[in-house]
């Protein structure tokens, strides 16, 4: 193995913190501060210290790899892209104020890219002009950016961060659809090597666009993303992609609507207090505006409108909620006892559970007074059904029945089939084999790399400090000079037989530091191994740590080079 440079503490710029930062929120967040791997630059940016980035490197070494194995290509595309090609595909307005915009000083848009799919196939579309030259994977490892209105929880949401993005290009379906499967696994051999617990996820494609899409999410408090896992077979989803089966019963025994009075009760609580009946029994209708549109939205009265679904459903379009300026507009809408009987000028979606033939209690349209025995599909027509409540744990699950359990998540990594849409946005062909244009068909893959990072810290770390994986941590031993002159002296030999050997060491030779602080700092830090010269130094006998888990030996300065080097 190639002799590698011994990381003396005595040099290196990482300033170790006993207490955690006051802004912040995740254990991620504080542990990378404190044991001197980032720090904050701006809200939302951060600087990578010499530990820091040493795992950053590591995480993009294992993702190069991988994808180098499944033949992809690596190439470097520019961060500050133009204005034209994500206009032609409509994401210049569809991104919002998320998209960082820019003008140079002739006037000229430009954008900071989020994610790339416009500018590959422009890159594809000059490079390939025969069917010869598909299929291929072309990928990049770069820094992207998102204009954050709430930058949060350190490097896990920040508005710079480093991406791994890859697209493949193929001339048929059945091509896209092994694209999508060769970096299915190579995530999946990309995650295990990192040592990331995580799960695959069926998914909604938002403004990527395209058909199948799956998330890779790893397990954690800190998670923004929830998900929900059958205990009994293999679904697991985020709950944005759960989808309840419409099921249609026999209403047809209902007796007929009936208005009843229900003074002072304009919210599902009051109402089925009132009535002595579960919220589950009634009907709510929730009114949002859709480009200014009023639309209402039906869902049962136990159960939460997921306003990313409904946002999701009318992408790109705006969704808001009513306010009072539009009821004072509408006397026909009455705040707290609007039902589905005979709006006008209202479009009404459903979700599946208000299915035809169900029977319900929901608002008569008129003050004070709410409809009991209202059937859908008799009294009142659906405009369409759309799954749009908020997943709860028990919920059964789509593809056995069971009782579906919640769990929160960070998500690491992202892939999709994308189809045709950008292709046909921007005119992507190539000539087939009987010389006619074939429009490509393409994939969208991602893996947050910083990201990784951040979830890495989540999963591993304990309450001593961070811990990591062998093959992201920044050194594979830390080696401790208890403080003496012949611990130190001791502490740097063995460093260098260490790294003659190809062992990447960091030795903690810090003089003037006790041995306290020293061995606080070498679990805070978080290498595998902790090798420590301390009292037994003049018998040139060693203690060997492992860091998980704690367990300790004690060892001849040649049985710690021959162990470690094994």
């Amino acid at each position: 193995m190639a002799n590698v440079p011994v990381q003396r503490m005595s040099q290196l710029l990482a300033k170790t913190l006993r207490d955690d930062p006051a802004d912040a929120e995740v254990l991620s967040h504080k542990l990378l501060v404190r044991a001197g791997y980032v720090r904050r630059t701006a809200a939302g940016i951060w600087s990578w210290l010499p530990l820091g980035k040493k795992v950053l490197a590591n995480v993009e070494r294992i993702v190069r790899e991988e994808m180098d194995a499944v033949g992809a290509q690596e190439v470097l595309l520019p961060a500050i892209l133009p204005r034209e090609p994500y206009e032609a595909t409509g994401r210049w307005e569809e991104y919002g104020p998320e998209l960082f915009r820019l003008q140079d000083r002739k006037g000229g848009d430009y954008l900071l890219g989020p994610t790339h799919e416009e500018i590959f196939t422009l890159l594809v579309k000059d490079q390939a002009s025969s069917y010869k030259d598909l299929p291929v994977i072309l990928y990049q490892i770069q820094n992207k950016y998102r204009d954050e209105a709430r930058p949060r929880a350190g490097i896990l949401r920040g508005r710079e961060f480093l991406m791994k993005d890859s697209y493949s290009f193929d001339t048929e379906d059945e091509g896209l659809a092994k694209s999508y499967a060769l970096h299915r696994e190579a995530y999946q051999k990309i995650f295990a090597r990192l040592g990331l617990d995580y799960r695959i996820c069926a998914a909604t494609a938002g403004a990527m666009g395209g058909s199948k899409s799956e998330e890779f999410l790893a397990p954690a408090e800190a998670g923004e993303d929830t998900f929900a896992d059958c205990p009994n077979c293999d679904f697991a989803a985020n709950t944005e992609a759960i989808t309840y089966e419409l099921k249609p019963v026999d209403g047809s025994d209902v007796p007929a609507a009936e208005d009843i009075p229900t003074p002072d009760t304009p919210t599902i609580e009051t109402l089925a207090a009132s009535l002595g009946v579960p919220a589950s029994a009634t009907l709510k209708n929730l009114l949002v505006k859709v480009d200014g549109e009023i639309v209402a939205v039906g869902v049962p009265g136990d159960r939460e409108v997921d306003m990313d679904k409904v946002e999701a459903h009318f992408a790109p379009a705006t969704v808001e909620l009513v306010t009072e300026t539009d009821f004072a507009g509408r006397p026909d809408l009455v705040r707290g006892y609007v039902g589905p009987r005979g709006l006008e000028k209202v479009t009404y979606i459903a979700d599946p559970r208000v299915a035809p033939g169900t029977s319900w209690i929901t608002g008569a349209n008129k003050a004070g007074t709410h409809t009991k025995n209202v059937v859908a599909g008799r009294d009142f027509e659906v405009g369409e059904y759309v799954d749009v409540v908020v997943v709860q744990e028990g919920d059964p699950c789509p593809k056995c029945g069971t009782g579906l359990v919640l769990d929160r998540a960070i998500e690491i990594g992202h892939i999709f089939q994308l189809g045709r849409k950008y292709a046909d946005a921007l005119k992507l062909d190539v000539l087939g084999q009987n010389g006619k244009p074939v429009r490509v068909t393409m994939g969208s893959y991602g893996i947050g790399v910083s990201r990784a990072v951040a979830a890495l810290a989540e999963q591993s770390a304990d309450d001593k400090g961070l811990c990591w994986p062998a093959e992201v941590a920044p050194a594979d031993v830390h080696v401790v000079a208890a403080g003496k002159a012949l611990q130190t002296e001791l502490a740097l030999d063995i460093s260098q037989k260490l790294a003659a050997a190809g062992v990447r060491v960091l030795v903690d030779d810090r003089p003037g530091v006790s041995p306290g602080v020293k061995f606080t700092d070498s679990e805070l830090i978080g290498v595998p191994q902790i090798l420590v010269a301390g009292r037994r130094a003049a018998d040139g006998v060693v203690e060997l740590k492992d860091r998980r888990t704690g367990e300790r030996e004690e060892l001849t300065v040649e049985e710690a080079v021959a162990r470690l080097t094994a």
